[in-house]
């Protein structure tokens, strides 16, 4: 015998089990390009998952995928603590010409003791003729058959009617009759998946509402985005009277990917009202997110939905002066119910209500103060022009208002040390071994090259000089500002560079072009802080690191 099947979850939304929140990023979200979880990474996936407060987490396929055979037995000896969800098993129906109870792969599904299975089922019948290569009845058979020993088993299980949009199209009958065998059997759920992702919203709330009517079924929706539309058409089946929604986190999956699981609970909840989630729960959308992008090793979409850095952020002057009267008016919602923050960007776009905005938001009490204002819109707009960019560079911006302030009443801010020079020099040595190209093995020999700076600095009323060699002349010439600041101001040897990026401006040629970077930087004392990134702009690369170097560890001293 398989065992007993992992106790169901114990906490759940105020809906219970009337609305599924079904999550596949273990399973199907696994499916897109880069990603490759291992047995510890679902675990971590699955925990975070649960801590959302979804009702359904699909783990993978036992029996065909040894690691998740691993994951489903390690849940299963207890090191997964669900809270919130119920961990499913995927799998197929029994193949054609066997009985179930004889078929390795439902067994498989039965020992991973998983008290919920999906099972994935044809219902195109061009799909059961073409790819099974059987007839629709015995199709059907395979279906009824695997879903009794399941639920014979003691088993939940839900059906996912593969090809079902497509199937329709072709026969709307025949997907039905696959629905019809499998909740006959004892399934609770009839999956409607557009597994090609080439449906619209319309096109899906009509076919819903159309199987809806003729059934009575309980059924769900699966949706990949190939038209870009996999959560709106998630949407509009709820609409029709849907109640368990499959989606992944992010989006993640094959080929353009699965509907977005945080822009689906968002519209849910917030614009349909249906409370799908355990209370307190959809305010962790933003960490859940990033947390699982970074186990998926993939940059968070800056401008996802909900979730996304810039989905609440305002470049537009006009949008700024509204923002100010009233945030709703230019917000869908306040971004705080999905715990995220409004951002205002500060480019040649802003105006006096966006310096404002951005000053409030950065800390800094302008105190009505409309000369300093003025002259921050007027600052900006001229360096924009000639390349520097404030909207990713909140650290430079901060310093570039406290230095108007400052001014405007009269005094100078006192430098932390000032610059006298510095030099750089990258020395490049050939290989040597082979003809300069690689070793008598025919094995590529590098080339090996030297950064060394020398910087010269006024820092606590001495002059000091510091030699450094680096990695890069940056690094170099990093390395040689620190150690020449280092007696002085010490709080700088938690500073540590953690991103740059170098971009050519448009409108000069090639190398001759004009460069910007953008520097990030992190706090090893505070590591709860968030990074800072500053900015420069300069013909030479290496000038216009600098700068952004030094407005870094000035603003660095001025957090301590």
């Amino acid at each position: 015998m398989s065992g007993p099947a992992v106790a169901a979850a114990r906490v759940s939304s105020p809906l219970g089990d009337a609305f599924h929140v079904f999550d596949t990023t273990l399973r199907d979200g696994a499916q897109r390009e880069g990603i490759s979880y291992s047995v510890a990474d679902k675990i971590a996936v699955a925990t975070l998952l649960d801590e959302m407060g979804v009702g359904f987490i699909e783990g993978g396929w036992p029996g065909a995928l040894p690691k998740d055979t691993e994951f489903f037995a390690r849940a299963a000896a207890g090191e997964l603590a669900l809270t919130t969800a119920t961990l499913v098993a995927f799998g197929a129906t029994r193949k054609a010409g066997t009985r179930a109870a004889q078929d390795p792969q439902v067994r498989a599904l039965l020992d991973s003791q998983a008290a919920v299975v999906t099972l994935v089922a044809k219902s195109d019948p061009r799909h059961v003729e073409r790819a099974l290569r059987t007839t629709l009845e015995e199709n059907l058979a395979m279906v009824s058959d695997t879903v009794e020993l399941l639920v014979g088993e003691g088993r939940r299980v839900f059906l996912d009617l593969e090809h079902f949009f497509d199937g329709y199209a072709a026969d709307r009958d025949y997907g039905v009759r696959v629905a019809e065998a499998a909740i006959r059997a004892g399934a609770d759920v009839a999956v409607l998946c557009d597994t090609n992702g080439g449906m619209l919203p319309l096109g899906v709330h009509e076919v819903v509402t159309d199987v809806a009517r003729r059934t009575g079924f309980r059924l769900g929706i699966h949706c990949q985005d190939d038209t870009g539309c996999a959560v709106a058409n998630t949407v509009a089946a709820v609409q029709a009277g849907a109640t368990h929604v499959q989606c992944t986190a992010n989006g993640y999956g094959e080929r353009a990917g699965n509907a977005d699981l945080f822009a689906v609970l968002g519209n849910l909840v917030t614009k349909l009202g249906l409370p799908v989630l355990p209370e307190g729960r959809l305010v962790e959308s933003v960490r859940i997110s990033h947390a699982l992008a970074e186990l998926a090793n993939i940059s968070p979409d800056t401008h996802q939905a909900y979730v996304g850095a810039s989905a609440f952020s305002h470049k537009a002057g006009l949008h700024a002066s509204a923002i100010r009267v009233d945030p709703e008016l230019y917000n869908h919602l306040d971004p705080e119910e999905v715990g995220n923050d409004m951002h205002i960007l500060i480019t040649e776009m802003a105006g006096r209500a966006s310096v404002e905005l951005k000053a409030a938001e950065l800390g800094v009490d302008l105190g009505g103060r409309t000369d300093v204002v003025a002259r921050v819109v007027d600052t900006v707009k001229q360096r924009e022009a000639q390349g520097w960019s404030y909207e990713a560079a909140d650290a430079s911006f901060e310093l570039l208002l406290r230095a108007e302030l400052a001014g405007s009443e009269g005094t100078v801010p006192v430098a932390p040390f000032e610059l006298e020079s510095y030099r750089v020099i990258v020395e490049h040595h050939a290989a040597r071994a082979g003809d300069g190209a690689g070793d008598r093995t025919g094995r590529h020999v590098p080339a090996e090259v030297l950064s060394e700076a020398t910087v010269k600095v006024h820092v606590g009323g001495r002059r000091v000089v510091a030699t450094a060699e680096g990695n890069g002349p940056v690094n170099a010439l990093d390395s040689a500002l620190r150690l020449a600041l280092a007696d002085e101001l010490p709080a700088l040897a938690g500073v540590e560079l953690t991103d740059y990026k170098v971009r050519l401006l448009a409108g000069h040629a090639g190398t001759d072009s004009i460069t910007r970077v953008l520097v990030a930087s992190s706090s090893t004392e505070r590591p709860g802080d968030p990074d800072w990134v500053t900015v420069g702009v300069h013909p030479n690369v290496v000038e216009a690191s600098w700068q952004a170097l030094v407005d870094s560890l000035v603003y660095a001293l001025q957090r301590t």
